[in-house]
């Protein structure tokens, strides 16, 4: 866990570009695009960001967090920080990084989903690699980093898309790519499922295709079953409409949660006995097959029983 300070604050919009530091001014630690921090703006209250800035800079983690509608104090929070606000942040880590093999990178993002393809663009530069970035919005009054954009060093490489105006062509910009392209996406739901239709319709192998999800529709309710925690010696009886996490917390356990929407990966634990049913995003087809892990915060049980390694 670090403890970092605010030194910068910038308004874009509806968006809060925060530059967090150690106020001793010590590197921090190293990060690879893609990567997030979870931010814990309150007790209870952690949220996971993507990290916008360049991955070279080893003094500063710049975040860009969008003031959402429904927020359920998240983004509130985060917009509430000031320059001289001192906060508690994760390490870095990376459930979106980029594929080292590929011939070229095709980065799509759509609304604040543009925040780790900032990252992903400085190091794609850097590092001399082929690489495209499409940028969705309502409009361009409305969208944030537009001069960030227009004037990176690989301006030339960026399109703009606006609702407005010019919509993204898919297919377009799916066909015309060079031989080994993997696909990067993130933003709305809509957006995701979208491109990932249209590439699996165009021949690209699932693999070639990721993405990283802000939030997710989650169904957490269903038939109730019993949970031990093997190491703390603890069993519970998770209700109809319970979370294991929420179980847990009445008997005295608390689990770390982040998104609490099966994302992130914050509260992901072995199983040692019985059948997960999953509700999450985070583990691969295969790794839900395997059996052996599971995400506290979203998923249930297929068997009457599951013991945990908790």
């Amino acid at each position: 866990m670090l403890t970092l300070q605010v030194i910068g604050r910038e308004l874009q919009g509806e968006v809060v570009l925060l530059t967090l530091a150690h106020a001793d001014g010590i590197d921090l630690p190293t990060f690879s695009a893609g990567a997030h921090i979870d931010l814990h703006l309150a007790e209870d209250l952690v949220r996971p960001y993507s990290l916008c800035g360049d991955p070279k800079d080893r003094q500063h983690y710049q975040l860009g967090i969008l003031k959402e509608n429904q927020s359920q104090g998240g983004s509130l929070a985060a917009h509430a920080l000031n320059v001289g606000d001192r906060i508690q942040v994760s390490d870095p880590r990376n459930l979106f990084a980029l594929e080292a093999s590929a011939g070229h990178s095709l980065l799509i993002g759509g609304g604040i989903g543009i925040t780790p393809m900032l990252a992903m663009a400085a190091e794609l530069h850097a590092a001399g690699r082929s690489f495209s970035l499409h940028y969705c919005a309502r409009s361009r009054d409305g969208a944030a980093f537009i001069s960030l954009l227009e004037q990176a060093p690989y301006a030339d490489r960026v399109q703009l898309h606006f609702s407005d105006s010019q919509r993204l062509n898919l297919t377009a910009v799916l066909t015309d790519v060079p031989a080994n392209t993997h696909v990067y996406t993130c933003g709305p739901v809509r957006l995701m499922d979208a491109v990932t239709e249209q590439a699996a319709a165009l021949g690209y192998r699932p693999e070639q295709v990721h993405q990283e999800c802000f939030s997710a529709e989650v169904e957490t309710g269903g038939a109730a079953f019993e949970v031990f925690a093997a190491t703390s010696g603890i069993t519970v009886q998770v209700l109809e409409n319970q979370t294991i996490v929420e179980a847990l917390a009445q008997a005295g356990l608390k689990v770390c949660v982040s998104c609490k929407q099966g994302i992130c990966g914050s509260c992901l634990t072995d199983v040692l006995e019985g059948e997960p049913d999953h509700r999450d995003s985070y583990l691969t087809d295969e790794e839900k097959a395997d059996g052996d892990q599971i995400l506290l915060c979203c998923s249930r049980a297929k068997s009457a029983r599951l013991v945990i390694d908790l």
